[in-house]
C-alpha cells in the first residue's frame, strides 16, 4: 500500500518549521499534517498572498515532505464552547479579542472559514498537482461543544439540554460548513471527548444535526474511542464514507492502579495511577491491524498520520519508530481471491 506516513506537527508546534521539516524527514516521514499554530501554518497569510503558500511547499520540498492536511483544533473547539480562561491560552489574539464569551464564538467560526479559504489556496499550489480534485484538501479539528460539561451531571441532563445543544452545533457549524463547500475543501472532526461527537452514537447524532452536510466528516483517532470502551474497528465501517483523514495513535488502559477511573481522577497524563494514558503507536492497546484490514475493505486511500503523544518516551526516539511501525503495518488489498487457483479454468499452464 502507498498510503504515505504523515505527522502531525501540533505537539512540535515549539520547533518553528524550518527545523521540524529535516526532523521530520529524517524520523522516516513523507509528509506533515500541518497544525495552524506556532509558525507551521498561519491561516490569514495562507488565505491572504501566493507568495506564503508558495514558499511553505518550497520548505517542505526543500526537504522531500509534501502536505494532505492542514489542522485548527484550538480555533475550532471555541466556535461552541463555554469559554473561560483555559481557552485564552491556546486562542490566536484576533479570536479571543475582549473575551466575551459569544464575541470569541464568532470570531472562532469566523477563522475557521478563512481555514477553509486558507487551505484551498494552500492546496491550489501544491507543486505537481494536476487537478483541483486530486486528493480532497481536508481541515481537521475540533467544535467544541456546549454541552459536554453536562455530561454524566447532577443536577441530572435531560436529553431536552443535549438536544439544545445539538442544535447549537448546528446552528454555528452549517453556516462554517457551507463555507467549505464553496470552497471544496472537507472538515473532519477528530471524534474525542469534549466535542459534540466522542463516540459513535453522538457522531451519528452530530451528522444528522447537520444534516449530513457532505462537507462534515472525521478524523478518525482510535485512541479517543478504545479507553472509552468503544468499537473503535466497527466506527470506520459505521463512517465508511466520512473517514476524511486518519490519526495513528496509540493508547492504553486498565494500567493504573486501581484508584483512578476513565474519567482521569484529576490527575495529570503519565501519572502511574491513571486507568488511561496516550501511547507512541505500537506501545499501547490498539489493535492497528485490524484498523488497516477496515480501511482497506472500507477503501480509504487517504494519508495515515502519526499524532505522537506518549510522555514516557523521548518524542524524536518515539517519532522515528512510530514512523517505522506505521509504514510495516500498511498493505495493499488484494486483488483476488486467494482461492481462485482452486477452479480448473483459471490455473494457468
Amino acid at each position: 500500500m502507498s498510503r504515505p506516513v504523515t505527522l502531525f506537527t501540533g505537539q512540535w508546534a515549539d520547533l518553528p518549521l524550518e527545523k521540524l521539516a529535516p526532523l521530520a524527514y529524517e524520523m522516516g516521514y513523507d509528509g506533515v499534517e500541518l497544525a495552524c499554530w506556532g509558525d507551521h501554518f498561519d491561516v490569514e497569510a495562507a488565505a491572504s498572498g501566493k507568495s506564503y503558500v508558495k514558499e511553505k511547499w518550497e520548505l517542505l520540498g526543500d526537504h522531500g515532505l509534501t502536505c494532505f492536511a492542514v489542522s485548527n483544533h484550538l480555533v475550532g473547539q471555541a466556535v461552541c464552547d463555554p469559554i473561560d480562561s483555559r481557552h485564552k491560552a491556546i486562542l490566536p489574539p484576533d479570536v479571543w479579542g475582549n473575551g466575551d464569551p459569544e464575541g470569541v464564538r464568532k470570531r472562532a467560526a469566523k477563522k475557521m472559514i478563512t481555514t477553509a479559504k486558507a487551505a484551498r489556496r494552500f492546496f491550489d499550489a501544491k507543486p505537481g498537482r494536476k487537478t483541483r480534485d486530486e486528493f480532497p484538501a481536508v481541515v481537521n479539528g475540533f467544535t467544541g461543544s456546549s454541552v459536554w460539561h453536562m455530561l454524566y451531571a447532577f443536577p441530572p441532563t435531560s436529553q431536552d439540554d443535549y438536544e439544545n445543544g445539538f442544535r447549537d452545533f448546528a446552528k454555528r457549524w452549517t453556516p462554517i460548513l457551507d463555507a467549505f463547500d464553496k470552497v471544496n475543501v472537507n472538515f473532519a472532526l477528530e471524534v474525542h471527548p469534549t466535542e459534540i461527537a466522542f463516540d459513535i452514537a453522538s457522531a451519528k447524532r452530530a451528522l444528522a444535526a447537520v444534516g449530513n452536510h457532505k462537507r462534515f466528516g472525521f478524523n478518525y483517532d482510535p485512541s479517543h474511542l478504545g479507553y472509552q470502551g468503544v468499537d473503535y474497528v466497527r466506527f470506520i465501517r459505521e463512517f465508511a464514507d466520512r473517514i476524511f483523514h486518519v490519526h495513528m495513535k496509540d493508547v492504553w488502559w486498565g494500567h493504573g492502579d486501581g484508584t483512578v477511573g476513565v474519567f482521569g481522577g484529576h490527575t495529570s497524563f503519565g501519572d502511574a495511577r491513571r486507568f488511561w494514558d496516550f501511547r507512541s503507536p505500537g506501545r499501547g492497546d490498539i489493535e492497528f491491524e485490524d484498523i488497516i484490514v477496515a480501511l482497506n475493505d472500507t477503501g480509504y486511500r487517504g494519508p495515515l498520520s502519526v499524532e505522537w503523544e506518549d510522555i514516557r518516551m523521548d518524542r524524536v526516539h518515539g517519532g522515528t519508530e512510530a514512523a517505522g511501525f506505521v509504514r510495516s503495518l500498511d498493505f495493499e488489498t488484494s486483488r483476488i481471491a486467494f482461492d481462485a487457483a482452486f477452479d480448473k479454468g483459471k490455473r494457468k499452464g
